[in-house]
């Protein structure tokens, strides 16, 4: 049952299951009577033994706790500069981690989507205690994303401090997605860009005579458009600067408005009823 719940702890051998208020404690140990060294011989010499403690994923809204007997081997291969290793347990251990790979992949997760604090609320809601500067860590360690090729280049700039110091980002118009940040609102840097990225046909920028510039230099072949908000942006400027040019010809409003006299209203007397007598 256990191994069905957890498949990636089918290497281990479940020696213990106790069941705290607030967590679930699971004692194994590895199986293999052996293990693999960095340099890839393998070794039965045990040297010691310590208990590593890793936590997984919430089960019935309770944390797991994994207590997994570590034994660390002597390396039988003289040109290898380790005298001991520890052993790992596949798909489950990694160096210096605290944390099960499935853990992991669930926090990185929360942490892209909800970042620190609001992250860490989340966690604890789901039976997971984790500070929100380890969601932020993990956040960081992810790789890089590819650029892959560009064909919509968005090009804009936002503000480190505003009225003081900007830079530059620029975004695949495309999937949405910033692909680089420079310090800056020069066109050279964004003409260095552009000459290693020749498949970009699209630049969509503001009006920036830097930007301008650098477009031009760093990728003639690409037709420069203006994104929408600054279209919009440029419409409603021209608009406000064409009113308050002729704002003297427009016509001001009648001080009083003429009222008009009310009709008399017809008050309809009610109906007298006659009430006849029957006839004898």
């Amino acid at each position: 049952m256990l191994l069905e719940l957890f498949p990636y702890l089918s290497a281990l051998l479940i020696e213990e299951v106790e069941r705290r208020p607030d967590k679930v404690v699971l004692r194994t140990r590895v199986r293999a009577a052996t293990a693999a060294c960095q340099c890839g011989h393998s070794s039965a010499r045990v040297h010691g033994r310590y208990v590593r403690k890793l936590r997984d994923v919430a089960t019935g809204g309770l944390g797991v706790v994994i207590e997994l007997c570590i034994r660390r081997f002597r390396c039988e291969n003289a040109a290898c500069p380790a005298v001991t290793f520890a052993e790992q347990a596949e798909g489950l251990t990694s160096p210096h981690s605290r944390q099960s790979p499935l853990l992991r992949g669930v926090l990185t997760q929360i942490g892209l989507a909800l970042a620190g604090r609001a992250g860490a609320r989340l966690a604890s809601a789901v039976g997971i205690t984790v500070g929100k500067d380890t969601l932020l860590r993990l956040v960081r360690a992810l790789p890089e994303p590819g650029v892959g090729e560009v064909e919509i280049l968005g090009v804009d700039d936002f503000a480190f401090r505003k009225g003081r110091h900007y830079g530059t980002v620029l975004i695949d118009m495309a999937t949405h997605r910033p692909l680089h940040l420079y310090d800056g609102r020069e066109g050279e840097d964004l003409a260095v860009w552009l000459r290693d990225h020749p498949e970009v046909k699209v630049i969509c920028r503001d009006r920036s005579s830097g930007y301008s510039e650098g477009a031009r230099v760093g990728a003639p072949q690409a037709e420069q458009v203006a994104d929408r908000y600054h279209s919009w942006a440029n419409l409603g400027q021209a608009v406000e600067k064409t009113v308050n040019t002729h704002r003297s010809h427009l016509a001001e409003p009648p001080s009083q408005l003429a009222v008009t006299p009310e009709e008399p209203q017809v008050v309809q007397q009610p109906t007298e009823l006659k009430i006849c007598e029957p006839a004898p």
